[in-house]
């Protein structure tokens, strides 16, 4: 697992409120890891909702193509898309989707993850082995808790900005 003091592997995600602090898992799921990094380092979460966040369950972001909010934006087509990368191929674990761990969003297909995460918001075990976790929230949980709910939220948050802490 990822030490706390591994900057490279540190998200610092800022929304309207403060600082979420992410831990990745590299050792867990390499690719994802490696797609959340590259996104982040050329800016395409920075402005982009929460397009569905369900209270009790999970905060679900990362539409880079459709959910930039300063990007002829339309909520209704945020999280329909993704990047301009290819999809990143299933890395199931033992690791329990249990609260403040990061997800990777993906359509029926197991291998359809690109850009999409969600943030569990209790102990999701139906997702496990289904869904690849590939981070933790270390820090700002009480943030996440506040998000906007909705699918979509009528007035919906986003990442203000996203740094890989070694670039911070």
């Amino acid at each position: 697992m990822a030490d706390t003091k591994d900057l490279e592997n540190t998200i610092l995600l800022e929304l309207k409120d403060g600082t979420v602090t992410i831990e990745l898992l590299p050792d867990i799921a390499p690719l994802h890891c490696e797609r959340m990094k590259t996104l982040v380092r050329s800016g395409a979460y920075d402005n982009v909702c929460f397009h569905r966040v369900i209270d009790g369950f999970m905060a679900q972001t990362g539409d880079v193509a459709n959910g930039n909010m300063e990007k002829d934006f339309n909520i209704h087509a945020a999280g329909t898309g993704g990047s301009d990368m290819p999809d990143v191929k299933a890395e199931f674990s033992g690791i329990p989707h249990d609260r403040g761990t990061i997800g990777a969003a993906r359509s029926q297909n197991p291998d359809s993850a690109n850009s999409q995460f969600f943030i569990n918001f209790s102990d999701n075990h139906f997702l496990n082995k289904q869904y690849t976790v590939y981070g933790r929230v270390t820090s700002g949980m009480e943030l996440v808790d506040g998000i906007t709910r909705g699918e979509p939220p009528v007035a919906p948050d986003r990442m203000v900005s996203v740094k890989v802490a070694a670039d911070a």
